[in-house]
C-alpha cells in the first residue's frame, strides 16, 4: 500500500521580513521627499502609475509572510503580532485599491512607515499557540469582518491626520508642490466620512457576529469584559460622529477629535485585550 506523504509548504526565508520592512521604509522616505518637501516635489509629479506598481511588491511579500506566519503548523496563529500585521496589511491593500479611484497622495508617506514597523511584529511577537474554535463559521465571519473594520478605521485615522496637517500648511501658506493636486479639503472631508461610514457598518457587523460567536461557544449572548466595553464605546463614538455630521454638519476639528477618540477605543478594545491575554495572563 502506497501512502501519500505530507509535504511541508514552501516557506520564504525569514530574511524577507527585514527586506520587506526596508522596502516599505524606502517607499516612505520617497513619498515624504516627493510629496512633502518642496525642493524635490516636481521630480515625481508624473510617476503615479510606477509608484502604484512599486507599492505592490512589498505588499505582496507582506501577504506571503503573513500567510505563512498565521498558518504555520496546525490551526491558525493570530497573536498580537500577526493580528496587527494583518490589520496593517489590509490597511495598505485597501488604500492601494482606493488610490486607483481617489488621489490622496500625501497619505502614502503616513501608511508606509506603519507598514514598515508592523511587518516585523510576527517575528518580534510570535503566537505561542493556535487559536481555538477556528472551525466555527461564526468565528471566521467575526474575525474577517473585525479585521476589515479595524483597517478602515486605521485609514480614517491617518486620513484625518493628513487633513489636519494640510489645513495647518494651508493656513501657513506653506503647501508643498507635491500636494497641490490633492482634492480640496471639503472633498477629502466627504471621503473621510465615507470611510468612517463603511468602517461603522463593519464595526456593527463585528459586534453582531461577536454576539453570535459568543452564543455558539459560551451559550450566552455577550460577555462583559474589557474588549466588549471599549468596543461598544467605540461604536457609540462613531455613531455620534456620523449622527452629528448628518444633523449638525460636524466637520473640521470636531471630526478630527471624534475620529481619533473612536480609534483609540478600538485600539484599547483589541490591542489592549490581546496584550493582557498574551503577555499578562499567558493565553490566546
Amino acid at each position: 500500500m502506497t501512502g501519500v506523504h505530507w509535504q511541508p509548504k514552501p516557506m520564504l526565508n525569514p530574511i524577507f521580513y527585514p527586506i520587506t520592512s526596508l522596502m516599505y521604509a524606502a517607499l516612505a522616505a520617497y513619498f515624504w521627499r516627493v510629496n512633502w518637501l518642496p525642493a524635490t516635489a516636481a521630480a515625481g509629479a508624473d510617476s503615479r502609475a510606477a509608484e502604484h506598481l512599486t507599492v505592490f511588491v512589498p505588499m505582496l511579500l507582506h501577504a506571503v509572510l503573513l500567510y505563512q506566519s498565521v498558518f504555520a503548523g496546525e490551526g491558525m496563529h493570530l497573536g498580537i503580532g500577526n493580528a496587527l500585521s494583518a490589520i496593517v496589511w489590509l490597511t495598505v491593500a485597501i488604500y492601494w485599491l482606493g488610490n486607483l479611484v481617489y488621489k490622496v497622495e500625501g497619505l502614502q508617506a503616513m501608511v508606509m512607515p506603519v507598514a514598515a514597523a508592523c511587518v516585523l511584529l510576527p517575528v518580534l511577537f510570535p503566537a505561542a499557540r493556535a487559536l481555538p474554535n477556528t472551525e466555527l463559521v461564526a468565528f471566521k465571519a467575526h474575525l474577517v469582518i473585525s479585521l476589515l473594520a479595524y483597517s478602515f478605521f486605521t485609514i480614517a485615522s491617518l486620513h484625518v491626520l493628513l487633513m489636519a496637517l494640510l489645513e495647518r500648511r494651508l493656513h501657513d501658506g506653506d503647501l508643498p508642490f507635491g500636494l497641490h493636486k490633492l482634492p480640496p479639503l471639503l472633498t477629502m472631508e466627504t471621503l473621510l466620512f465615507r470611510i468612517i461610514a463603511a468602517g461603522f457598518v463593519l464595526l456593527t457587523l463585528t459586534l453582531v457576529s461577536g454576539i453570535v460567536f459568543s452564543e455558539e461557544l459560551f451559550g450566552k449572548a455577550l460577555r462583559f469584559n474589557h474588549k466588549t466595553v471599549f468596543g461598544v464605546l467605540s461604536w457609540l463614538i462613531f455613531a455620534a460622529l456620523l449622527g452629528g455630521r448628518r444633523l449638525y454638519g460636524w466637520r473640521g476639528r470636531i471630526a478630527v477629535r471624534w475620529t481619533l477618540a473612536g480609534f483609540l477605543m478600538l485600539v484599547l478594545a483589541y490591542v489592549g485585550s490581546k496584550f493582557v491575554l498574551e503577555f499578562v495572563l499567558g493565553r490566546t
